[in-house]
């Protein structure tokens, strides 16, 4: 699970803005998901449901701006904040 965390930090950006794009975002939300599970969280695994379901409609928006901004998806980087 690991893997998959690193191979989508190793991405080009514009393939980490191209899976912004809505719909397909999902992807993004599984991540999470899955960072939550390797984390052994239970609250990044809450963030992560709580972004593919309900979150979905909207969490793209946040997502492009911090790829743009940070060069990772909302809540997938090691520095969430600064």
């Amino acid at each position: 699970m690991n893997d998959l965390l690193k191979a989508v930090d190793e991405m080009p950006l514009i393939l980490k803005v191209i899976l912004c794009i809505p719909c397909i975002d999902v992807f993004y939300g599984v991540c999470r998901i899955v960072k939550g599970a390797t984390k052994s969280d239970a609250v990044w695994l809450i963030l992560g449901i709580l972004t593919v379901f309900p979150g979905a409609f909207f969490i793209w928006i946040l997502d492009l701006v911090w790829v743009l901004t940070k060069g990772h998806a909302l809540l997938l980087g090691e520095e969430m904040f600064s």
